[in-house]
């Protein structure tokens, strides 16, 4: 018996996968667009035009400029509980851990998403897009918090006020965001860890 021919029709995992595809490249054209000229200097007719396409193509995937905004955000903060969760699952101490997350923290602000979330964050968000935006950095601060008191605890970095420690590490960590140059000639792995070494000579255990 002859083999079926394949079929020329995808399927609905085919065609899930091609709409994704295609709703991302809309998301990572309009990130970088925001981030070099920022939010309201960039229209949804300039991210078509980046990607050959009709700005009515762009509404079969999203509804409007400030839901592409609230993704790309969300994009990036969700980056950020990823490696939270990363950091909880190492081995080692809580120190390790700490560091472990605050080297990626750095890395995430670095990047298309994390670098949109510092550049145009709340500042551009609409009031419906609000409560999503505060709740997943309460997740992120909480989190940052909880290692800090960990790593305290078990005696790897020395006391610290907890608030203010995480305020101050979330602080040097975001402000890469607007002075990195992705042309540059360090990578932003390497900038990362050069900063949190610096970091880490503030909460290092006190002999």
């Amino acid at each position: 018996m002859p083999m079926p021919s394949p079929s020329p029709f995808r399927t609905p995992a085919q065609k899930e996968a091609e709409r994704a595809a295609k709703r991302d490249a809309v998301l990572r054209a309009a990130v970088r667009m925001f981030n070099e000229r920022g939010f309201h200097a960039t229209s949804l007719d300039d991210v078509a035009a980046s990607l050959g396409i009709s700005k009515r193509t762009i509404y079969h995937y999203l509804a409007n400029k400030d839901q592409v905004l609230l993704e790309c955000v969300t994009i990036g903060l969700q980056q950020l509980l990823e490696a939270a969760d990363q950091a909880r699952s190492e081995p080692g101490n809580g120190r390790h851990r700490l560091t472990r997350f605050l080297r990626r923290y750095a890395e995430v602000n670095m990047d298309d998403f994390g670098r949109c979330v510092i550049r145009t964050g709340a500042e551009a968000l609409s009031p419906e897009s609000m409560p999503r935006y505060r709740e997943l950095k309460r997740q992120i601060d909480s989190a940052l918090r909880a290692m800090i008191e960990q790593a305290v605890a078990d005696g790897s970095i020395a006391p610290v006020d907890v608030k203010m420690a995480a305020f101050a590490m979330a602080g040097a960590l975001n402000w890469p965001a607007r002075w990195h140059d992705p042309e540059g000639e360090l990578p932003a792995a390497a900038i990362a860890q050069m900063l949190v070494d610096i970091l880490a000579r503030g909460f290092d255990p006190r002999a």
